[in-house]
Parts: structure tokens; sequence; C-alpha cells
């Protein structure tokens, strides 16, 4: 039996150890279940007779679940798994529509948080390791699984593990931890990731909320917080912070021919988010340009007042609202924040606090090197056709690993692009799930022949 056989014939094994990965909670953001799950993920390792440890900085950190496996044929090539055991919370859980813990098994799908983000992800990569070592009792190339439990809430102390581990955690390619897969069920080859710039701007106009007839004398910090955040962006989504777009990286003529030939059904997309025009009111190749190299300025929340049913007249003491910038190859978070403060004194808020969250730079993998061709080719293979795609929308922390690793980085996987991840009822498509461990296994073996 081969390890593609072996796949197909253990898909009842790789269900299960996702259900009992789903019904383990590993909440990052509420240090739920987090140790609990870093262990549950080595023993499912261990189990796959793949060596593990788990690695760590200092208490209160989440531990990394390290695993590795030397190859007998071809010591000198190492491919790294790159994944995270940590999920987002469930609420609301009055939406779902079965509990988000338990790994529900419906027809080709499997329900629960975390069911296709990470750990359906990470179940295919340690199967397809598996898949080898059980069939051939080697594998094509060394193996490296590098598994955090901070990617949900910003992956704080990635950078610091990477230098720390450096030496062990060296490799010639990173698999990263997801892939999206689109309507048409076509895998999507990623080559980047955008960064990110998380701030809260906050302002208090009075030591408490008061009477709103007062408003004629105190001044209402919701107003002067809306006055600051509208000279930040146009109606077009176009920043106006003076220079924020200075150190852009353009597009190559290689990268316009890329996004030029990836399907982008616009209408779908308005239709699977209720939405009658897009930012801008870009059409199809503009949309596309966006998606893989736009920066953006959005409002994740804004809070001040009194929000609850009912009429209520006051005057809000302070008010606060979050925004996230993405970001595109060249920006620095340091500069940008620079150039955000800066613009907000130019423009009269200069007493408005800024608090950062959380920056990370972006990061592109260039669609020449050999490891591009290794994925494709595999992603064909496994799935009937791939398209090939210059940077994802989202963020993570790839600009790490390109930067202290020295490694190109590429998503491949199964997240079936409208799987609700992040929401309720997020599920995993079992077809999917079978498609890309055997394309993990293919791309360890062209991998290890490139």
């Amino acid at each position: 039996m081969n390890s593609l056989k072996y796949v197909d014939s253990n898909m009842d094994g790789l269900i299960l150890d996702l259900q009992t990965l789903i019904r383990q909670p590993s909440v990052s953001a509420k240090n739920q279940g987090i140790e609990k799950c870093a262990k549950l993920v080595q023993k499912l390792l261990n189990n796959s007779e793949i060596k593990s440890e788990l690695l760590r900085l200092k208490k209160g950190v989440a531990p990394i679940v390290y695993g590795e496996i030397k190859s007998k044929q071809n010591p000198k090539k190492t491919l790294m798994f790159y994944n995270h055991y940590d999920v987002q919370p469930a609420e609301p859980f009055d939406l779902w529509k079965y509990p988000p813990f338990s790994g529900t098994k419906k027809g080709n799908k499997i329900f629960g948080r975390g069911a296709t983000d990470d750990k359906g992800e990470l179940i295919t990569r340690i199967k397809s390791v598996e898949a080898y070592l059980k069939t051939t009792g080697d594998v094509p190339c060394n193996i490296k699984f590098v598994i955090e439990g901070e990617e949900e809430t910003g992956s704080e102390h990635i950078e610091n593990y990477l230098k720390k581990y450096k030496k062990k955690f060296s490799c010639d390619g990173v698999i990263w931890e997801f892939g999206y897969v689109d309507a048409k069920n076509r895998p999507i080859v990623g080559l980047g990731m955008k960064g990110l710039l998380f701030v809260e701007l906050s302002i208090r106009e009075s030591i408490r909320d008061a009477h709103s007839s007062l408003a004629v004398l105190i001044k209402n910090p919701a107003w002067r917080l809306i006055e600051a955040v509208h000279t930040l962006r146009d109606s077009d989504g176009k920043i106006l912070i003076k220079d924020w777009y200075k150190d852009v990286l353009p597009f190559s003529k290689k990268d316009l021919e890329i996004i030029s030939k990836e399907p982008f059904d616009q209408n779908a997309f308005k239709k699977e988010f209720g939405v009658k025009s897009f930012v801008g009111n870009k059409k199809e190749f503009d949309a596309k340009k966006a998606l893989v190299g736009g920066a953006t300025c959005n409002i994740a929340g804004f809070v001040s007042g009194y929000t609850g049913d009912g009429a209520k007249t006051v005057l809000p003491g302070n008010a606060l609202v979050k925004i996230d910038f993405r970001l595109v190859p060249n920006m620095n978070p340091k500069k940008q924040i620079m150039l955000l403060k800066k613009h907000l004194k130019s423009k009269g808020f200069g007493d408005i606090t800024i608090k950062v969250f959380h920056g990370e730079s972006a990061a592109r993998t260039n669609s020449s090197e050999s490891f591009v061709s290794d994925v494709r080719t595999a992603a064909d293979k496994a799935f009937g056709k791939s398209i090939l795609n210059v940077s994802n929308a989202g963020t993570g922390p790839m600009y790490s690993f390109v930067k202290i690793l020295n490694a190109p980085c590429i998503s491949i996987g199964s997240t079936y692009m409208f799987s609700r991840i992040h929401s309720p009822n997020e599920f995993a498509r079992i077809d999917l799930l079978n498609k890309t461990t055997k394309c993990m296994c293919m791309i360890m073996e062209n991998f290890s022949k490139s």
C-alpha cells in the first residue's frame, strides 16, 4: 500500500482524531484549555510516530508543540509545517446548530470551533507524515512541526520562539498553517500574507457620564473621535495619512499577470456576504488587486455611551475606537504608527490616546522559487486544478519566519472559503481533508526531489 491509498483507508482515523482535537477547547483569548490542548497535540504526534516535545519561553506563555522526523533517504533537505492549536472564542453560543466543541459529523462536514481553523489543517499534515511512516518507514525529506498556541491572539511570542530555537527550527521551506479552497473546489496556493497594525484610539472629556442636556457645555468624546477617525480615510477606502503609501512595494509585471489569471466571482462573493457593491465601487480586476495588495483602515469596534435597549439620554464621558490597518510589503508597523501619531497631531487631535495592540509586517514569496512549483504540481494532481495567489488578504506571522529562518513560505490547505471560520457553525469538509492530506504527501515527495 502506498501513502495515498493509506490516506483513503485511514479516513476514519483522521476524522476521529480531528473530533478529539475539537472537543478539547483551546481559546487563547481566554487562556481556556491551552495547556491541555498542547499536550493532546503532542500525544497525536507521538501516536503517529512523530517524535515531539513541548518548547517553552516563560511562565504564562503558551508552549509550542515541536515535532521532528529525520529522513533516512534524504537528510539534507527539511520541510516545516507551521500550524496552531488555539482557536477563536465560540460566542455567540446560541447561533451554533451543534455545540461548538462537539466535533459533530453530519454528512461530508465536521462542525466545531477549530474544525478548519486550524485543527483540521493540522490533522492533514500529521496524517500525511503518518501515511509515509506507516507505508515506507521513512519520509521523503526531514519534516519539522512548529505548532503554536497564540496565533488567534496575534502570535505575540512567535518571534521570540523563532530566535531562541532558530537552529532547531532551521528548514528549507515552510508550508503555512492554512490554504483556501474556492467555491469550485480549486485550492489557492498563496505566496504571502498582509501585515497588520491594530490600535485603539480613546479620549475622555469628563470624569463621568452626564445628562445629555449638558451637551451645550460639555464636549462629547464620541463626536470628537468620529471627527478624528473621519480624517483617516476617504469614502473609497484611500488612507489619507501623509506618506502612508510611501514605502509600498509595487506589483511586479509577473504579479499582475498572476492576479489577472486568478478567478474571482464577484457576484458569488457579494451574495455570500449580502453586499450590493464593493468599496470604491471596485470591479473584477481592481477588486482582486485590492484583496492581494491593498492597504486598509478598518473600524473594528466603536464604543461610547449607552448601547442597551430603549432610550437613555446620556452624555458619555469617554469614547474609544478599535482600528486595524492591513499593511502590504515594505510597510513597517513601527513607522506606520509614527505616521498615524503625526497625522492626528497635525489635524488637532494630539490629545487622543493611542494604544498599540499588535504590529506585523507583510511577507511574500517570489513566484519563481522552485518551492512554488513543488506545491502547485502537488495541488494540481490532488485537486485537479490549483490557483496561484500573490498574497492572502489576511495576516499571520509569516514575515517572522521569512526574516529569521530565511525560508520561503507557501499557503496550501483544506479551508473551504465559505467554511465560516471565526463564526458560528464553523465546519471542515471531509472530502477536502482527504485531498489535502494526499496533497501534503505529494508536496513532501516533490520537495525532496527539487
